[in-house]
């Protein structure tokens, strides 16, 4: 009876001894939550470079989709990604999608536009524009499906978002900058811009000559305007197949005329050599005037004005007090005031130049 009673107050005490101490300072233990094979199996794929998808828009937010054959495809050429389902890796891929539904990790949508539309053989392979379907069971033949989760973002986004602050405030710095630094930001926004309009120049101009000559559409760059275009897709270089009719001769013929016309009015409309020249000139000035501006200019500038304004309430003051009590005006007053003069009068012959060749 006393070993068994020994035995029992052993095991009082032990229970005692794993329960937690209430009065005891140290934090409890947290349960390592598991996470959901199906959601680390899904943010795998969804990360995959291999996986073809696109962006479009879903009752009014932009998703990341992909076709349901895709997806087939994908998980035959790596069978390695099911290792992660554990218990599950053996179940058809059909039975996975379904999982995957089931749990909202995916939505299964349907084109918006059904119908083919005017002038092409069949209909978009990537729509733009979706909406979800009633119906959210796999399959393969034109289902689309979108993710739901939010992708994790990588570390250069990171970093992108905590330097556009930076890059704000060093836009708004840019009149304080050294002269060297605003003309090398000068030139290489300049460069920029100009390299831009001179592709989508030679783009339209390749355009247009294929449709008229040869009654094709073939845009070079044709993602670069795109909206939902990745950064891959963006910079690609030939375009896809012409899906859409061949036009009539009648209207090449109508477009060539009225490329022939526009010419012929630019052509007419051109400024000639010295109205360029006129224009280029206030445009480097302007130029000049933002590129040169400094806080010191700036201050001089403002006391100018104030003793310019004194110097014209001082002369107000002396003409209503006689003529004989009015001081005569120096010869550098004099010299300034004709100056002023003349370059009023050569701002009043441009306008009337550009009155007169407009």
């Amino acid at each position: 009876m006393k070993k068994s009673s020994g035995s029992a107050a052993d095991k009082k005490r032990v229970r005692r001894s794993s329960a937690p101490d209430p009065t005891s300072d140290a934090p409890p233990r947290k349960q390592v939550v598991k996470k959901d094979v199906f959601q680390v199996f899904a943010e795998k794929v969804r990360d995959h470079k291999e996986l073809v998808s696109r962006w479009a828009v879903l009752q009014e937010t932009r998703v990341e989709y992909f076709r349901g054959k895709d997806f087939v495809s994908f998980l035959k050429n790596h069978p390695e990604l099911k290792d992660v389902l554990e218990s599950d890796r053996n179940l058809e891929t059909e039975e996975i999608a379904n999982i995957l539904l089931a749990k909202n990790l995916l939505v299964r949508c349907d084109r918006v536009v059904k119908t083919v539309r005017p002038g092409k053989k069949k209909l978009s392979t990537w729509p733009a524009h979706l909406e979800i379907f009633p119906e959210q069971v796999f399959s393969e033949n034109d289902a689309f499906f979108a993710w739901t989760f939010v992708k994790r973002h990588p570390l250069w986004q990171t970093l992108l978002s905590f330097f556009w602050p930076v890059l704000t405030l060093a836009i708004c710095l840019f009149p304080v900058y050294p002269h060297r630094c605003k003309l090398l930001i000068l030139y290489s926004c300049a460069g920029i811009l100009f390299l831009i309009l001179s592709l989508l120049l030679i783009r339209g101009t390749i355009f247009g000559a294929l449709y008229i000559i040869l009654g094709k559409r073939i845009w070079f760059f044709p993602n670069i305007l795109a909206e939902e275009a990745t950064l891959r897709e963006l910079f690609r270089f030939w375009p896809k197949k012409d899906e859409e009719e061949k036009p009539k001769w009648t209207t090449r013929l109508f477009y060539a005329g009225v490329a022939v016309l526009f010419i012929l009015l630019l052509r007419h409309h051109a400024p000639d050599e010295a109205a360029r020249a006129r224009y280029q000139k206030r445009v480097s000035n302007i130029i000049d005037d933002v590129l040169e501006w400094s806080p010191t200019l700036a201050l001089s500038g403002m006391m100018d004005k104030q003793q310019n304004v004194a110097n014209a309430t001082g002369s107000a003051d002396a003409s209503k007090n006689g003529p004989e009590d009015a001081a005569p005006a120096d010869g550098d007053d004099a010299k300034d005031f004709m100056e002023q003069d003349n370059n009023t009068e050569e701002v009043i012959n441009d306008v009337d130049d550009d009155k007169h060749h407009d």
